[in-house]
């Protein structure tokens, strides 16, 4: 089945209610691509990116998270710090000491750096992610959304005002092709 995995806006809200808290526009019975086109037109365009946050499966949401903050902080190739590293390495191999070692890096990065969200993300994409294997915490449906969402707007935060706008309609542009993916396509 090629398409999003939700058939309406409102099946968003519903599945993650704290997209209620994220996107100040009420949910609606329409397609989530025409509820992000008029969301990326409205006045808070940052409501578009939450959306499509919790709109996207999670491996898609960490690699548009990670292009995001690649665009929006200007890293070229080989300019990546060890958290953006490890989300980028899970989202090409999505196995579980990959998704570890991103949470690892992500706990114990600077929160005030997009990267580090962005490992969050990845790290908080399922499996264990507590402590240890001997204290076995799931992670909420929420936390990666949340992550990505987070991510990109810290590092729109670092964005020139003039450049502002147009920058963070090109991290729209570059989720909006995922959101008609299959949730585990490859990306």
């Amino acid at each position: 089945m090629i398409g999003s995995r939700f058939s309406s806006a409102r099946d968003i809200f519903a599945a993650f209610p704290s997209a209620e808290r994220d996107i100040s526009a009420p949910p609606r019975d329409e397609p989530p691509l025409v509820f992000l086109e008029r969301l990326r037109r409205g006045s808070t365009p940052e409501d578009a990116v939450s959306l499509l946050a919790y709109a996207l499966g999670r491996r898609e949401a960490v690699w548009w998270a990670a292009q995001s903050v690649r665009l929006l902080a200007r890293i070229g190739a080989g300019q990546e710090d060890a958290p953006l590293q490890a989300a980028e390495t899970w989202v090409r191999d999505p196995d579980d000491l990959c998704r570890r070692e991103a949470l690892r890096l992500g706990m114990t990065g600077n929160h005030r750096l997009a990267t580090s969200w962005v490992a969050l993300a990845a790290g908080w994409s399922g499996g264990n992610i507590g402590p240890s294997s001997h204290a076995v915490v799931p992670p909420t449906p929420e936390m990666t959304p949340k992550a990505v969402r987070t991510a990109i707007l810290v590092a729109l935060a670092t964005v020139t005002a003039r450049d502002r706008a147009n920058r963070l309609q090109a991290c729209i542009d570059i989720g909006m092709p995922l959101i008609r993916q299959q949730p585990d396509g490859v990306v």
